[in-house]
This record gives structure tokens, sequence and C-alpha cells, in this order.
């Protein structure tokens, strides 16, 4: 897979930069570059549990979102480069420390190079799910490489609304694009299965970040998921909105998200059957973000 770097086309905007020699429009050269690594407690129960989800957080995005919580290191590129063996050992590293799973967030632009860390783990005794814990911003064909190898996919379902995808991360085509990678997603995994302890080992949970007046039409979203996965799907319904990076630009996001928008969503998706999964409290604060070097 190392080849597609020469012509960058892993993911939807096929920028075809050689990332051996520059950057792609995602920011990210050759190298996987990590800001932080550890055991986090902040991701849904099934997931944290009670050692923590071993989540490894990848620097750069092909999403520029303008309310990214993450912005130092999404958009900043904040942290160092590793190489695959160096990536591997983290992994390792995460599973001595009594991780329940290895959780990789923003892994899309460097998916071969973790392809690789994981197969090198898994030689020298690596056995965690693996969780792909991605903006959905994905093309099958990249995700199909993951087959095997990834056993929780954790797709942030951002946009069923075209225009909003463009005006708040650049990516007018993410509703279609975000379909077809989540169905990928959806072949390789099935429905979310959790073992006698509560914690995750494999499936999908589709993660849905409300914005204010629902701008980005996560009712869309639902409907989608209960016609085309169902209403068995595992859901993560997120409140944890609030107005960072470029927000104040957009006055119509540059706001807090109310309990009223929330509580709406949270009954049509109570009225699309849904059942299995996870709702946030409103009232996200910066402190919920962690603390990127």
């Amino acid at each position: 897979m190392f080849d597609k770097l020469a012509a960058c086309r892993l993911c939807p905007r096929a920028c075809g930069v050689d990332r051996r020699l520059g950057k792609g429009f995602c920011g990210a050269g050759e190298n996987p570059v990590i800001n932080l690594w550890h055991l986090h407690m902040g991701e849904e129960p099934v997931l944290s549990g009670v050692r923590g989800s071993g989540t490894i957080f990848f620097s750069h995005c092909n999403l520029h979102c303008v309310y990214c919580q993450n912005y130092v290191i999404s958009q900043q590129g904040c942290g160092s480069e590793y190489s695959v063996e160096e990536l591997g050992i983290i992994m390792l590293f995460l599973a001595s420390q009594g991780a329940h799973n290895v959780n990789l967030v923003t892994p899309t632009h460097f998916t071969p190079q973790i392809r690789a860390a994981i197969i090198a783990a898994r030689e020298k005794g690596f056995r965690l799910p693996v969780v792909w814990n991605s903006s959905a911003y994905e093309l099958p064909e990249t995700l199909h490489t993951l087959d095997g190898l990834v056993d929780i996919y954790l797709p942030d379902f951002r946009y069923s609304a075209p225009a909003a995808a463009r005006l708040y991360s650049g990516a007018i085509d993410y509703p279609e694009r975000a379909r077809s990678a989540i169905l990928e997603m959806f072949r390789q995994t099935g429905h979310l299965q959790i073992d006698a302890h509560g914690i995750a080992v494999r499936g999908l949970i589709c993660r849905l970040l409300v914005l204010p007046g629902n701008v980005n039409r996560v009712d869309l979203t639902l409907k989608w998921i209960a016609d085309h996965l169902g209403p068995e799907t595992a859901i993560s319904l997120m409140a944890q909105y609030y107005p960072t990076y470029r927000a104040v630009e957009f006055p119509e996001i540059n706001r807090a998200l109310l309990a009223a928008e929330f509580e709406e969503i949270v009954e049509i998706a109570e009225d699309l059957g849904f059942e299995n999964g996870f709702i946030q409290e409103v009232g996200a604060t910066p402190e919920w973000t962690p603390e990127f070097g």
C-alpha cells in the first residue's frame, strides 16, 4: 500500500501529492505523526471500560472543520514523527498497560503505515481489538485494505447536508462519501458485539455530533442509518459541541448547543426505533478535550 503515497489517493480528496517528498491536502507527509497516546477514559463506556481505551491521537486531518475541538493537532499538525516499527511498539505498550483496545483517532491519512504497524504488532503478540476512530470521510477501497485488521469502526458521521459540509468542513461531497464508507465498515464488522464484561469486541458504532440549530441534519443521518443499517445499529449521540477554533466566524454555530435542540434529536432516534447506544449529557466544555502538546 505504500505505493499509494507516491500520488496520494487514500481519501476522497485524491490530491495526488507525492507524500514521500511533500505534504498532501491533509498536511501529512510520509511518516505517521502522533501527538499523544494514553489510556483514555472519555470514550463510550464499551470502549473505555474500567481500564481505559488505548488511544493514539494522530496529527493532521483530511477535513478542515471550522469548529474542530482538536484543531491544535488536526489543523496545526502539532506532534512528532514515528516509524511504522515505533507505532507498533506503542500499540504493544498500551496493551501492556491494560488497555481494553487500541483506539486510532483520525487515522485515515496514515492508513498504509497503520496497517503495517498492526501486522507488525500482531507478529509480536498483540491481540487487542483495534478501533478505527475516524471522520468517515473515506474511500471504501482504502477501508477494504483494513478488513481483518480493524475490529471496531467508530465513524463520526458528521453531515447529511452537503451545503453545511462545504461551509464548515470544505467537503461538499461528505454525505455520499461517508455513507459509502460506513457501508463498507458495516460489511466488515456488522453490528456491535460486546463481551460478558460489557466491553466492545467487534462491530460498528456511529457517532453523531449535534451542531447548533441541527445545521448538519442529524435527523436525516439517523433516518439513513435506520433505513440502510437498521435501528439495531449502535449510535452515540454527542452533545459536546462548543464554539472553538474558527467557529466565531460563523454566527449560527458560535454558541453552545441548546438542551432542547439535543432532546429533539434524541426523540427522533427513539421514534426511529434506536435502542442500542449512548446519549451524552448537554453542557460540554473545553475541559472535555485532551490537552495536546
